[in-house]
């Protein structure tokens, strides 16, 4: 369980109808292959002990009085095993028949979580055997032990005190008020459900909907349990749907129609910072609910779940142009708004020939056709210097001409020459005063012939960059609406492929594809044998092990530790472990480090979950300091890893 994640399981069991003992056994069977399996919470289907199917021979004392002692069979296998379990079963109290969750640990029935909504209406008749569980929990006398009874029960591991779960039954979650809801925002982190729900046409797609929502709805993790072969079919089949979610998202998910148990990883400590940050859960007074400690030993969980490379760019293909086409359009409203509020006649975009520059250009480009502006408008200026090369040059000055842009060529290594003969500097020396005197005198150029031709400076540079600080202070730093201020370079490259691929002109298309095969370089260095000298990933690290750092550390607020856990996962087969430890340490380091440049950024537009504006998503003193983080990654053991 360390760094929270919590392998979890939800098993359908090969079952027959009303063979109480048969059931029993396949049970223990499954409880014994997920304790094996390191599951710390194994969710069964809805009455599993006698089979959902058995209609009016639940009003048979033979077979309830079987069901409640193979329950205290049950839960006594569960002595020595390192886990929860849910168990549905039938359970007559005090006379009334209840559609019952056992929850089963360390060898004892530890709680019975009653069904609260019974269906009656199409091939359901619920109602016809079982009572509606209580409004409120009490204590009943089971085994000889007081066992809470009732609705909504949190069980609290004793060894992580964040992972809290609660238990609802199939009909429960399809309500318009699920049980489930009370119980997460009395902090329940976990939903168990123990479900039979057959199978009709797209019921599945239904069903899959219903639970990641419901997992998003109350950013829970959720455990589906469904019945499946076995059940009487009678009138109805039942395929063992087993879904496993975390916060909307599908994590496993089991094959139809064939019995089987389905594990994954729900990441608790994910579920506990998303809570922290949504300041609208956990808002009403709601009565306390019977909690219950369980038992599990602290380990650390040997992950099954994926983490994507590049979290900011999805991996199916049409939902990345679905994506890409809104960022776009999100960039170009942005830009609109702000060159019609402040009557802006111009825009002007320094060119480079890399792949921000280009993206500015063409979100530029689509805000002026939002407008109905003449893109002769759009002042696309290239500032050769030394580093400039050739073919970055070239490809600058064709896209503008493609736009239909007017392209202005201002050369400033003069100027730069000039004002390093006034301040002293050797220009032999290729040194930080080098770099960035080259980057400011393009501001300065930027911004005088905005003011010359009442215009606005479009910026151009990244999130990626802004995270770690990438940018010349009042040089490319600064601009007077930042476009791509919330878009991670990985996006950044998908944004750029996705217009080329759009695009009918085949000459513009040919140049945006060879702006994306272009190194990222600010090209400030002299060329090397007319090639680029200076690559900005040998330099700071590759992109795409950055972004994936932000994402975490932003949007979950991971520790350190636990990023470079899930990049180990993720790029085990591109990056020695040393690798990314390096570079986590370098983002760390200039994460914190270079605050004070993201405190006073321009405007621009939030395209995504992530970003870094200071006036909204990330309000971060410009002082603090990075220890606490880098001494979480000096625990890191590479040998252990």
């Amino acid at each position: 369980m360390k760094h929270g994640f919590v392998k979890v399981a939800a098993a359908t069991p090969d079952i027959r109808v009303a063979d109480v003992e048969y059931n029993t056994g396949k049970i223990c069977e499954a409880i014994e292959e997920a304790d094996d399996n390191r599951a710390k919470i194994l969710v069964f289907p809805e009455l599993c002990v006698t089979g959902y199917t058995c209609g009016d021979l639940f009003t048979q004392d033979v077979l309830l009085k079987q069901a409640s002692r193979a329950l205290e069979k049950i839960a006594a296998f569960t002595a020595g095993k390192n886990l929860l379990a849910f168990v549905g079963v039938p359970l007559c109290i005090d006379g009334k028949l209840y559609n019952v969750a056992a929850a089963l640990n360390a060898g004892k029935v530890i709680g019975l979580v009653t069904k609260t909504f019974l269906p009656n209406y199409g091939e359901f008749y619920e109602m016809r055997q079982f009572t509606p569980g209580p409004s409120e929990t009490r204590m009943i006398c089971f085994g000889g032990e007081q066992v809470p009874f009732g609705p909504q029960i949190l069980f609290q591991a004793s060894a992580m005190e964040e992972l809290i779960v609660s238990a609802e039954i199939c009909e429960d979650v399809w309500s318009p008020i699920p049980p489930s809801i009370e119980a997460a925002l009395e902090g329940a982190t976990v939903i168990a459900n123990c479900s039979a729900s057959n199978e009709t046409i797209g019921k599945d797609s239904y069903r899959r909907e219903l639970i990641s929502g419901q997992s998003a709805r109350l950013i829970c993790g959720y455990i589906y349990a469904n019945a499946g072969e076995g059940e009487s079919t009678t009138d109805m089949v039942f395929g063992g749907h087993n879904i496993i979610a975390e916060n909307g998202t599908i994590l496993q998910e089991s094959c139809r129609y064939r019995n089987e148990i389905i594990y994954s990883e729900i990441d608790v400590f994910r579920i506990v910072s998303e809570r922290r940050k949504n300041t609208t859960f956990q808002t009403e007074e709601l009565r306390t609910l019977v909690k219950v400690p369980f038992y599990i030993e602290e380990e650390k969980t040997q992950l099954t779940r994926t983490f994507p490379k590049r979290p900011f760019v999805p991996d199916d293909e049409n939902t990345r142009a679905r994506r890409c086409e809104e960022i776009l359009t999100i960039q170009a409203m942005g830009l609109k708004k702000r060159l019609a509020h402040t009557n802006a006649k111009t825009a002007v975009v320094g060119i480079s020939g890399g792949l921000d520059s280009t993206l500015a250009l063409l979100v530029t480009a689509r805000a002026f056709d939002m407008l109905g502006k003449d893109k002769k408008d759009i002042i696309a200026v290239t500032m050769p210097c030394f580093g400039t090369t050739d073919r970055t040059y070239q490809n600058a000055c064709e896209m503008s001409r493609k736009v239909g842009a007017t392209l202005m060529e201002v050369p400033i290594a003069e100027a730069v020459n000039i004002h390093f003969r006034d301040i002293g500097q050797d220009p032999e020396k290729h040194d930080v005063t080098y770099e960035n005197s080259q980057a400011r005198e393009r501001t300065q150029v930027l911004m005088d012939i905005a003011n010359r031709t009442w215009g606005m400076v479009i910026g151009t540079g990244d999130m990626s960059e802004l995270a770690l600080g990438w940018a010349t202070y009042n040089g490319d730093h600064m601009s007077m609406y930042g476009v791509n201020a919330s878009v991670p370079k990985t996006l950044v490259r998908h944004l750029v492929k996705y217009a080329a691929d759009e695009t009918a002109d085949e000459e513009l298309k040919s140049v945006l594809y060879d702006v994306l095969d272009t190194p990222v370089s600010p090209e400030l260095l002299p060329p090397k044998d007319g090639d680029i000298a200076q690559r900005t990933e040998d330099l700071v690290g590759p992109y795409e092990l950055h972004d994936f750092f932000l994402y975490y550390m932003l949007r979950f607020g991971y520790e350190p530790s636990k990023i470079f856990r899930i990049a180990e996962e993720a790029f085990r087969d591109d990056y020695e472990n040393v690798t990314i430890l390096k570079w986590l340490e370098t983002f760390c380091r200039r994460f914190f480090s270079q605050q004070f440049k993201r405190s006073c950024l321009p405007d621009g537009p939030k395209v995504g979950t992530v970003a870094l504006s200071p006036r909204g998503d990330w309000r971060m003193p410009s002082d603090a300091c990075v220890a606490v983080w880098l001494k979480d990654l000096g625990n890191i053991s590479l040998m252990d890893e």
